[in-house]
């Protein structure tokens, strides 16, 4: 990949972030937003909406560092293992194994007097919208692809959540969610397009 290249998926990534954090703060406190405009305070919108955009930066450059990270780990894994099909293997007991640490552990830190089965509801969320950005991954590019995607989409995204799983804060849980799928999406997505053009 040229500098160049590098460059503009960087920036890109940038303002993939921004954007969909902005659009996820506003959709999820729409009530707030709507007075704001209904009462005329402008300037108390633009605030909330600049506060997003620089959240929305913070959040991509995680995302960023988390993809540049797992592309040297994946190569790391090939050449350790010396077979790709085990180090599938190990990547899928990963998964699991991160799957099962979002709901359970979660569960047994903050869950006293509630229901374990709306601690599954990220989990799910996030292995159905993982599967679909895998599947895409491995339709443009071969069927090798689908599990390094879907470890990259699950395993590094919940690591790079972690500082929001640690406040257990619906409002941020979601808030640095979104966002953080959104750019591991568009990182995965594009980078082989980036690549070939």
């Amino acid at each position: 990949m040229t500098s160049r290249k590098w460059v503009r998926l960087f920036l890109t990534t940038l303002l993939v972030g921004a954007i969909s954090t902005i659009i996820t703060g506003i959709l999820y406190g729409y009530k707030e937003y709507f007075n704001y405009l209904q009462d005329s305070h402008f300037t108390k919108l633009l605030i909330e909406v600049s506060f997003l955009f620089i959240l929305g930066l913070v959040f991509s450059a995680v995302s960023q560092m988390g993809f540049f990270a797992y592309l040297t780990i994946h190569r790391f894994g090939l050449g350790f293992f010396k077979s790709s099909q085990l180090w599938n293997t190990v990547q899928i007991v990963l998964i699991l194994f991160s799957l099962f640490d979002l709901a359970y552990l979660r569960f047994v830190k903050f869950g006293e007097g509630k229901s374990f089965v709306g601690y599954l509801i990220f989990p799910l969320v996030l292995i159905v919208c993982s599967l679909v950005v895998a599947y895409i991954k491995s339709k443009e590019t071969n069927k090798g692809a689908f599990i390094p995607a879907l470890f990259f989409m699950i395993v590094v995204t919940i690591v790079e959540w972690f500082p929001a799983l640690r406040q257990n804060d619906l409002s941020w849980l979601i808030l640095m969610l979104v966002p953080l799928f959104v750019c591991n999406t568009y990182q995965l997505i594009t980078l082989h397009r980036t690549l070939k053009s």
